[in-house]
C-alpha cells in the first residue's frame, strides 16, 4: 500500500530515540556560485552515514517481536546494507545482507562491524533479489526491501519532515529541492512529506546517467527501465527502474528529473571535500552535482539538496579532489 502524509508522522516519533536529526544548512559558497539560497541537507551525519538508516528504523520496529528472532534479510550495495545491519542491532534480530562483492569496501566492512551476516553476488551475473527470496524461505526470516516497501518509504519521508520544519525557522519557502534518486524510496517519501506540511517546493530527483530510471518513468508517466550500461562511479544508484509502489506515489508528487554524468559526480565530490569540507560519496553528491551542472536555476530562488550519504574511500574522494583542484 502507497504510504500517506500520517504514516510519514508516526515514522518519526518511531524512530525518533533512534536517528540523527540531521542539520540543514546554508551554503554561502553556493550561494554566491548561484544568485539564490542554497541549504545542505547533511545525511551524511545520520547514523550510518546515509539517510537509509530512517527507513530501516522505521521498518524494523514495525516487525512484531514475537517474529523478531528469525531475523531479516536485505539486499544493497551498502547504505540499506548499514542501516538493516545497524536497525537490526538494535533490536536484538539476525541480520544477512546479500551484498555486492565490488561493492566499496568501506560498506562491506561497515556492514560485517555491524554484526551482520554478508552474502555476496556477482552484480552482472546473480539475481540479488532472487538469492534474498531462497534465502527468507530457508530461515524464515522478514524481506526488508531498499525501496518499495511503505514502511521503508515512511521512514526515508522524515527527511522531508525536517526540511520543512528547519526551513520554516529560517524564514524560508523553498522553490526547489533536489535529492539523490536510485529506487526512489528517499526522493518520493521526501516529496510527500514536503507536500503534506504545506510546502510548494518542487522536488527533483537526480541519477546517474543511464541509470536514470525514475527520469525517464516521470516522463513516460509510466514505469520504464533505463538502459544501463557502464557502471557508475555512484554505486548507491543504480536501480534500473522505480519501484512500483514509489512510482504510484511519485508520479503525483515529482517535479521533472535530472541525470548527471560521472565527471558531474566528480566534480561535486571534489567541489564538497575542497570548499565545503564535507566528506560525501558519488551517489550522495548527486544533488550538489546536478546544480553544479546548471540542471536547475536557483537564481533569486531558495533551494535545498540532500547529501545523502558518506560512506566513499577516503582515497577514491582524495583522487577526484586531488583531478579538480585548481
Amino acid at each position: 500500500m502507497v504510504p500517506g502524509f500520517a504514516d510519514i508522522i508516526a515514522a518519526q516519533a518511531r524512530i525518533a530515540p533512534y536517528a540523527v536529526r540531521t542539520p540543514l544548512v546554508e551554503s554561502w559558497q553556493l550561494n554566491a556560485i548561484t544568485g539564490g539560497r542554497v541549504f545542505l541537507k547533511l545525511e551524511i551525519l545520520q547514523r550510518t552515514g546515509s539517510f537509509k538508516f530512517r527507513g530501516a528504523c522505521n521498518r524494523l520496529v514495525m516487525i512484531p517481536e514475537s517474529e523478531r528472532a528469525k531475523g531479516v534479510v536485505a539486499f544493497s550495495s551498502g547504505n540499506h546494507a548499514q542501516g538493516v545491519a545497524a536497525a537490526a542491532r538494535l533490536f536484538g534480530m539476525p541480520a544477512l545482507i546479500v551484498m555486492p562483492s565490488d561493492a566499496p569496501r568501506p560498506k562491506i566492512e561497515g556492514t560485517r562491524a555491524l554484526g551482520a551476516e554478508i552474502v555476496e553476488y556477482d552484480r552482472l551475473r546473480d539475481d540479488r533479489e532472487a538469492i534474498a527470496a531462497k534465502l527468507c524461505a530457508e530461515r524464515g526470516a522478514v524481506l526488508v526491501k531498499p525501496f518499495d516497501d511503505a514502511g521503508i518509504i515512511a521512514g526515508q519521508g522524515t527527511t522531508g519532515l525536517e526540511i520543512a520544519e528547519d526551513a520554516a525557522r529560517f524564514g524560508v519557502n523553498l522553490d526547489e529541492v533536489l535529492s539523490p534518486c536510485s529506487g526512489g524510496g528517499l526522493v518520493s517519501g521526501l516529496a510527500l512529506a514536503l507536500k503534506g506540511a504545506g510546502s510548494t517546493a518542487r522536488v527533483h530527483s537526480v541519477e546517474p546517467d543511464n541509470f536514470d530510471g525514475m527520469k525517464r518513468s516521470l516522463e513516460a508517466g509510466a514505469r520504464v527501465q533505463a538502459p544501463g550500461g557502464k557502471l557508475s562511479i555512484a554505486d548507491a544508484l543504480m536501480a534500473p527502474i522505480p519501484g512500483v509502489l514509489v512510482f504510484e506515489l511519485a508520479k503525483d508528487v515529482l517535479a521533472p528529473g535530472f541525470a548527471v554524468s560521472d565527471a558531474e559526480l566528480e566534480r561535486a565530490v571534489a567541489f564538497a571535500a575542497q570548499t565545503l569540507k564535507l566528506l560525501v560519496e558519488p551517489g550522495g553528491a548527486a544533488a550538489l552535482a546536478a546544480l553544479l551542472a546548471g540542471r536547475v536555476d536557483v537564481k533569486g530562488k531558495a533551494a535545498a539538496l540532500i547529501l545523502s550519504g558518506g560512506n566513499a574511500e577516503f582515497a577514491q574522494i582524495a583522487e577526484m579532489a586531488r583531478k579538480f583542484s585548481a
